[in-house]
């Protein structure tokens, strides 16, 4: 039986989460992370496959990898060599997801001060995804190729619970989808098997408070404008 409080403290965790951009240096220690992992393995998958595997990445292990991918993001040339494995955003937009990855993309800049002829500032802030916002652990996560769509429905509430377990712990995350286009940097580095294939990356940590873009509140629809409740 859950109790009142207890269902106030997960709609906590989930309702504060947000997609963090700047970590102070504190570190997260190895049992917290471990036991993130653990619980967050309980989500449901079909017929129990269980399809996640987890890279979790400190100290010169993460700066390897983030001075890999920023120098190659540096380099238009070497950049333009580098492509995602999957189709993440839709090829043809339409309205109303076109209108909401607008408002947030120039939400974030004009905290930023980062107006819409400074290309050089828009690319300086996304290439802080490849440091992963300076969190101090940086977490890489991949699927075998094998793995059809189901799995990845089952990879997103995986995904999910480490987001909300984290805030129930008083971290933060921030789900990285910019990491897929250079996946054969992150399976050089990391010794990824051909069979792997990379899903996302997620920054994890404690937020630096005092940094103004971590006071993006991104707004969300109401219940009742994706919901229809049939009788």
């Amino acid at each position: 039986m859950i109790s009142s409080k207890q269902q106030e403290m997960v709609d906590a965790a989930i309702a504060s989460r947000r997609s963090i951009r700047a970590f102070l240096p504190k570190p997260v220690a190895r049992e917290d992370i471990e036991r993130i992992l653990e619980v967050s393995a309980r989500a449901p998958s079909g017929t129990n496959t269980q399809p996640w595997k987890v890279y979790v990445l400190t100290g010169a292990a993460r700066e390897r990898l983030s001075d890999a991918i920023t120098d190659a993001y540096a380099d238009p040339a070497a950049a333009g060599k580098h492509s995602e494995e999957y189709t993440y955003y839709p090829r043809e937009w339409v309205s109303p997801y076109i209108d909401r990855r607008r408002k947030v993309g120039w939400d974030l800049y004009a905290l930023l001060g980062l107006s819409r002829d400074n290309k050089a500032g828009m690319a300086a802030q996304h290439a802080r995804n490849y440091r992963f916002f300076d969190a101090p652990v940086g977490l890489i996560f991949t699927i075998d190729r094998v793995m059809e769509q189901g799995s990845w429905l089952d990879y997103g509430m995986f995904l999910e619970n480490i987001m909300v377990a984290a805030r129930g712990r008083g971290l933060d995350t921030c789900p990285q989808a910019a990491f897929t286009q250079f996946h054969r940097i992150i399976a050089e580095q990391l010794g990824l098997p051909g069979t792997e294939m990379v899903v996302c990356g997620m920054a994890l940590g404690f937020a630096d408070p005092g940094k103004i873009e971590n006071s993006l509140v991104t707004e969300r629809e109401p219940v009742s404008g994706f919901t229809r409740f049939l009788e």
